[in-house]
């Protein structure tokens, strides 16, 4: 196995590229009613409850998730206005649907997920505080040399593999195409695959020796292209993110595979965020209880 791929890069322009990537990462994540915008958890059972700072009153019903609005209190979703009573039908597992409100000039939106079999409410508001505070993740400065070919070996079929969750109580089933092998410095290392955003894309979760020293301790998360015809791509650790689970105790995140849990230290990528929300919804540096 190889992993020259970085003999003729023009170092000034991987540079640029990666600027341009992760400025986009951070634009879409810091999104007005993104997770950053997440203001609780809510575990949804059969007894009525209400969202601090969100309309209605909501339980599980018959039909799946039901919300009663009171006179005045309304959703939209889709385009259509909700009032009253309203059921939102199955919604399959790690699926969602995020009906939005307005309070005021304030936009809001409640999030409707499946998470390991369990219903959660995530109510988000644009004037979330962490929102406001956000000022960016210290990263790694880039460098091509943590671009590293490797080569998918395939299962004959997708694994229903389960992992844990950034949450007790939680765990998660994400079908693994194959294992990713790659070499570094002359040693031999694999890492179990799930797959991407688009066909055939690939996502990697792991931890490292920086894991907890200067990353997130629990996991971080790169995105990979799909092989080529004879299982090629490049994992390029430097587009190595954190999960939402590095911001905020409001994230079911998965954690990862037991066989991903490298010996080395990948020294690229996102470092351990500056200030994350805790449950009682306080601001704090990572590490910092309250």
């Amino acid at each position: 196995m190889t992993t020259t791929l970085n003999s003729d890069v023009d170092r000034a322009e991987f540079g640029r590229e990666w600027e341009d990537w992760h400025r986009g990462h951070e634009t879409r994540r810091a999104d007005s009613l993104g997770f950053f915008a997440i203001t609780g958890l809510h575990w949804l059972g059969r007894d009525p409850i209400t969202l601090p700072g969100a309309p209605g009153t909501w339980h599980l019903g018959a039909d799946g998730v039901v919300v009663d609005l009171a006179d005045g209190e309304s959703l939209t979703l889709d385009g259509a206005t909700i009032t009253g009573t309203h059921a939102f039908g199955e919604i399959a597992e790690r699926g969602s649907v995020t009906p939005t409100f307005t309070d005021g000039d304030i936009a809001g939106a409640v999030e409707i997920a499946i998470r390991g079999g369990h219903t959660i409410l995530r109510p988000r508001r644009a004037d979330h505080p962490f929102l406001a505070e956000y000022s960016g993740t210290p990263t790694y400065v880039p460098n091509p040399r943590w671009r590293v070919a490797a080569r998918l070996r395939p299962f004959d079929a997708p694994v229903p593999t389960e992992v844990g969750a950034a949450v007790d109580g939680l765990t998660h089933v994400y079908d693994a195409p194959g294992v990713l092998e790659f070499s570094w410095r002359g040693e031999e290392f694999a890492l179990t695959a799930f797959e991407g955003k688009g066909p055939g894309d690939l996502l990697v979760l792991f931890t490292d020796a920086t894991s907890g020293i200067t990353t997130y301790a629990a996991n971080r998360s790169v995105g990979i292209d799909a092989p080529d015809a004879d299982g090629w791509t490049t994992i390029d650790f430097n587009r190595a993110v954190n999960l939402p689970c590095a911001y905020t105790d409001f994230a079911t995140c998965p954690l990862p595979p037991e066989g991903n849990r490298l010996p080395i230290g990948i020294e690229a990528g996102e470092k351990t965020p500056l200030a994350r929300v805790i449950s009682n919804a306080e601001l704090v540096a990572p590490g910092v209880s309250a």
